[in-house]
């Protein structure tokens, strides 16, 4: 028999919550609000946001199925690592300035984290394989999908051939049947992707085409990639935060154009004497 998957924990506090008692059901209520508190905070600080007992709070996580208020809080961590925004929100302090100024640190620290992770020349190996590719094929889901698209965007100004996946309208099946080994596919894997894009990266790694993954989950360095480029995701708010990711997309743009050569430059031309033509901009 095949096992059913763990419940999370905002799924076990929602299904016991008809049946609790009143004063557990305030606990309850002041979790599903704030469910990011419970990573964070102690049992004794739970149950002051609460306005109720530490006893109240240990009967609480027992009836939810766990052990004990740690065993409860690691899972909420646990979860709030694999990318679920509610379980990053919490009741911390609310000035804007101390907001922006742990959301910039912690950008800091992100872009440092990332870029010591690279060499520079593995960005200039991938940017002259784009060059050289019959196709190049970028793919991002959910969050990835915007920066799929500002990267596609971007390099399609020296690199003719560039298309960005999922197409609207069509399958990816329609799209992975034409990967061939001259081609490139660089593909980006953020945590909460759907199941999916793991089976399109696989499908391009089998393909022979030269495959670069561009994410935060670990994982992706078990797929056989030309290469893996880990971005740092670390968030002070309720969101992950993906400027090192929209750095990365930059950089890789930056040098595909700066490489670009002859043929670069006349294709950029091209592209301004069609603007005035078309009177576009």
């Amino acid at each position: 028999m095949k096992q059913r998957p763990a419940r999370t924990f905002m799924s076990r506090v929602r299904a016991i919550l008809p049946d609790l008692h009143p004063t557990e059901r305030r606990l309850a209520e002041a979790v599903l609000d704030f469910p990011g508190d419970m990573a964070g905070y102690s049992a004794s600080e739970i149950a002051a946001l609460a306005d109720v007992s530490n006893a109240t709070v240990s009967r609480f996580v027992r009836k939810l199925g766990y052990a004990s208020f740690d065993e409860a809080r690691k899972a909420v961590r646990d979860e709030g690592r694999t990318g679920s925004a509610l379980l990053r929100f919490g009741t911390g302090p609310d000035d804007t300035i101390s907001t922006a100024a742990r959301h910039s640190e912690q950008s800091r620290l992100n872009l440092d984290a990332t870029y010591a992770g690279f060499a520079p020349d593995e960005i200039d190996a991938l940017a002259h394989a784009l060059h050289s590719a019959r196709r190049v094929w970028i793919a991002g889901f959910r969050a990835g999908y915007p920066l799929a698209s500002y990267l596609g965007w971007q390099i399609k100004q020296v690199v003719p051939n560039v298309s960005v996946l999922p197409h609207p309208g069509e399958t990816l099946a329609e799209s992975a049947a034409t990967f061939e080994p001259e081609d490139v596919a660089v593909i980006l894997l953020l945590r909460r992707n759907p199941k999916l894009a793991w089976s399109l990266a696989d499908t391009a790694v089998e393909s022979g085409a030269q495959v670069a993954l561009i994410g935060d989950v670990q994982s992706m360095e078990a797929l056989p990639a030309r290469w893996h480029i880990t971005c740092d995701t670390t968030s002070s708010g309720p969101l992950l935060n993906h400027v090192s990711v929209m750095a990365v997309c930059n950089l890789i743009a930056a040098r595909t154009l700066e490489m670009s050569g002859s043929f670069g430059r006349q294709r950029m031309g091209d592209i301004e004497d069609m603007h005035d033509r078309l009177s576009e901009l």
